[in-house]
């Protein structure tokens, strides 16, 4: 993970909810940090970086799968230098990693891991090379993909802007519910005033889950899972949610 750097608030961001609060967005990143300590991860800490703001969602520039790992080609142009910061790092983790190619982009908010098979989303970050060469990779280590088109959904940014995969079950906002690749899928539904919450990350039983949301809270608690809440105002404020903040293997 990466702590936000000081450019943080010049990032793209279709939220309209004013200017994030730096200092705040950092107290928030170290209560992230120590909740997945809570959960029983080891951090791997990245400096912030001081010209790329978008660099703390370290979730969109690789996918890590097994004991591999693909560096991803961001559908955004400002964020394609987020790859190059961080690859250093991937090498020295993971002995085989490939690279998305162009024409292909690829975002890892577009990434859902629904055990050996992979939802990725096609957006307006991720196309259909960057996925079908995604697709290929998952392959070759016995996953599987499954392809969602979320670009009729106005202003969903990622597939994991509207979904996550918590034990089992998919956690599916409102913008989301109609999207065939789910149908069939055991669901938990949220509302339209918790569809931020829809973003969950779950990790060794529990789950995290932005603050202020006591609906989606409940449901989670009552299929017996131990959940943390985390305000997220300043990374909500920048499209980011509690996936993006950190690359989990």
């Amino acid at each position: 993970m990466r702590p936000p750097g000081p450019t943080f608030a010049k990032g793209l961001t279709s939220a309209s909810k004013g200017d994030p609060d730096i200092s705040l967005a950092l107290a928030q990143h170290t209560a992230y940090r120590d909740a997945l300590r809570r959960c029983g991860l080891d951090v791997i800490e990245l400096p912030p970086s001081d010209v790329l703001p978008d660099a703390t969602f370290v979730e969109d520039v690789a996918v890590i799968v097994d004991g591999h790992a693909m560096m991803t080609r961001p559908g955004a142009p400002s964020r394609r230098d987020e790859v190059a910061l961080i690859r250093d790092k991937i090498a020295a983790l993971f002995a085989h990693y490939d690279t998305i190619a162009e024409p292909g982009t690829l975002d890892g908010g577009d990434v859902c891991e629904a055990g050996d098979r992979y939802f990725v989303g096609i957006s307006d970050r991720t196309n259909n090379a960057g996925a079908d060469h995604l697709g290929r990779w998952l392959e070759s280590i016995g996953k599987r993909m499954v392809k969602v088109d979320i670009r009729p959904i106005h202003g969903l940014l990622h597939l994991k802007s509207a979904i996550a995969f918590v034990n089992g079950v998919f956690v599916v906002a409102p913008v989301a519910r109609a999207l065939p690749a789910l149908s069939g899928e055991p669901t938990i539904y949220v509302d339209d005033d918790d569809t931020y919450a829809a973003n969950c990350v779950e990790i060794n039983g529990r789950v995290l889950v932005a603050d202020g949301f006591p609906r989606v809270t409940a449901a989670l608690r009552g299929r017996g899972l131990d959940v943390i809440e985390l305000e997220m105002s300043e990374f909500e404020k920048m499209d980011g949610g509690l996936s993006c903040l950190s690359l989990r293997f």
